[in-house]
């Protein structure tokens, strides 16, 4: 009996893609990063935030299914999702979408006025993304990128830390890189039929993608660089190898056909998931060592 429940509800944890919430620990980039860790009562404190945007985020991914449903249907991966594949009728998608939205606004107004405006943008940009800005060249891939920004600007108000320029220019850089190759992977996934799938995707000249995200790449490992030579700690210099090399690793995984979603690419990658690691523990002992 619990196993049937089981199976019911699944195709519903898939809608939700949870696996994608480890984008909203860019919340924690801020306090991380600023030494905020060790105070008392800090991972409480996180919980509300962290769940505003996680309840926030799978609304809008619903959202966006419900939109490419039709498109998705003739996708050689995305037929399988929920709504695509019929399993999850769009009625009752409807109906998840707005208990999601109430517990984002309800758990965004328990965090600050600052922080509900912030996911407010957020909810906003998803939206316009959706229903017409993923069609349109360069606006589909700063409207991906501006999630991670509108993230750690979120984070940096939930828990009252200012974002220094270097940080910001160095995440911003890494989201249009991460984007860039999303997109870039898709239209080499995809080949002749991309263009029944996603406009912008055959919109993008010949060598646009790849050059953008190996300029976009360049600038992350110079901006990040100089946010770590800004925090004047031996110990975080350290840091700017393993960056590089997951720049690279990630660039080589695009071009070896693989799937260019972060999260996918962090999870499944070893090399990179182990690297992100080490990176964090480094980071770690450097600020609270």
């Amino acid at each position: 009996m619990e196993g049937c429940s089981y199976m019911k509800l699944l195709p519903y944890i898939k809608l939700v893609r949870p696996v994608q919430w480890l984008k909203n620990l860019m919340l924690f980039f801020p306090p991380f990063l600023g030494g905020s860790f060790s105070n008392q009562g800090f991972f409480i404190a996180g919980l509300v935030p962290l769940a505003a945007f996680s309840f926030a985020s799978s609304a809008t991914y619903i959202i966006n299914d419900i939109f490419d449903k039709d498109n998705d249907r003739h996708h050689p991966s995305k037929c399988v999702r929920p709504i695509a594949s019929g399993i999850v009728p769009v009625n009752a998608a409807q109906f998840l979408v707005v208990v999601l939205l109430i517990c984002s606004v309800v758990s965004a107004r328990n965090v600050s006025n600052a922080f509900f405006l912030d996911l407010v943008v957020y909810v906003v940009v998803s939206l316009s993304y959706s229903a017409k800005l993923k069609d349109i060249v360069l606006l589909d891939i700063f409207c991906i990128s501006s999630g991670f920004l509108l993230r750690l600007h979120a984070g940096g108000i939930a828990f009252n830390i200012t974002i220094s320029e270097w940080l910001f220019l160095s995440v911003f850089l890494l989201s249009v890189f991460l984007s860039t190759g999303k997109r870039l992977s898709e239209k080499q996934s995809l080949g002749d039929v991309a263009r029944h799938h996603r406009k912008a995707l055959v919109a993008y000249p010949k060598g646009f993608l790849e050059g953008t995200m190996y300029m976009t790449g360049g600038a992350v490992l110079v901006t990040y660089t100089m946010y770590v030579l800004s925090r004047h700690s031996p110990l975080l210099v350290y840091s700017v190898p393993l960056c590089c090399f997951g720049l690279m690793r990630y660039m080589l995984r695009v071009h070896l056909g693989l799937c260019g979603d972060p999260t996918n690419s962090l999870l499944k990658d070893l090399p990179l998931l182990i690297v992100g690691l080490i990176w964090v523990i480094l980071i770690g002992c450097a600020i609270y060592g």
